[in-house]
């Protein structure tokens, strides 16, 4: 293991692991604001019910 940061600048490395991490993780939580389901800014009332309606059936004679 200790060959691999001869290879690679361990700041360098560490460096853009973070960089990767961070963008990643913005794009994770814009994907999610993005749907009406996990949307945590607007609200679970704006977003429209996804359950499926049921009708009662009334039976007569």
């Amino acid at each position: 293991m200790w060959r691999i940061w001869l290879i690679f600048d361990p700041r360098r490395a560490l460096v853009a692991l973070f960089v990767f991490l961070f963008v990643l993780a913005l794009l994770i939580h814009f994907i999610l604001l993005s749907t009406n389901r996990y949307n945590w800014l607007d609200g679970a009332s704006a977003a429209p019910a996804t359950t499926a309606a049921t009708e009662s059936v009334t039976r007569t004679g």
